[in-house]
């Protein structure tokens, strides 16, 4: 039986993979995380095969649980469950130690041919990506001059949700933060990539994949 363990802030979405994999039969959930405080120490206590992690979590984000998992679990595959598109958050996810990246919104049957990949030691991305793209954007150069990579951990959580149009005060709040230190998050964001206001930041966001237009 394979264990799992699920991190995700959506108790439904919890819920609905835990159904999946249940139905499956050959898959047992052994734990389940709504933040990412939670996810790492339970990822280390459960040492579970497979771990499907969601990269937006409250407290700690997915990116930061990851690369923990990897230090305290190196057995533990990841599988990124995520609504987050952006070439440059799949490089990051592929760079940290994920063994998958899937978009939520993915068919029951890709969520079980992703984690039957990973089991047998392969990798798997979501369609149009191959391995081909895998073995690019995995390798040791690769895009390097990419300005989102020069941002902290804590400013690309900002910058994602500050491009959602979410106030300072409701980021503050969603990230467990003080609003003077969102705003000082904010402020090293948009110097570090020379935007100006919501406007600039919102078509940039557009033009790395971050939203959708």
């Amino acid at each position: 039986m394979t264990s799992v363990v699920i991190a995700d802030d959506h108790e439904i979405v919890r819920r609905g993979i835990r159904s999946l994999l249940e139905a499956e039969g050959s898959y047992q959930v052994t734990g389940e995380a709504c933040d990412g405080l939670a996810a790492a120490p339970s990822v280390e206590k459960l040492q579970p095969d497979i771990l499907i992690l969601d990269l937006h979590l409250p407290r700690l984000g997915g990116l930061e649980v990851l690369k923990q998992v990897r230090a305290s679990s190196p057995r533990t595959k990841a599988l990124i469950l995520t609504m987050h598109n952006g070439e440059p958050y799949v490089i990051e996810a592929l760079r940290a130690g994920a063994s998958a990246y899937l978009l939520k919104g993915s068919a029951s049957l890709e969520i079980v041919a992703a984690l039957k990949e990973v089991l047998a030691g392969r990798r798997y991305l979501s369609a149009p990506l191959s391995e081909w793209a895998i073995s690019v954007l995995t390798s040791k150069g690769a895009d390097e001059s990419e300005p989102l990579n020069r941002l902290t951990r804590r400013e690309k959580e900002v910058l994602q949700l500050a491009a959602e149009g979410f106030s300072t005060t409701e980021i503050a709040e969603k990230l467990f933060i003080s609003s003077r230190t969102c705003e000082t998050h904010r402020a090293n964001f948009m110097g570090k990539l020379g935007l100006q206001t919501q406007t600039d930041l919102v078509r940039w966001a557009i033009r790395k994949g971050l939203l959708q237009p």
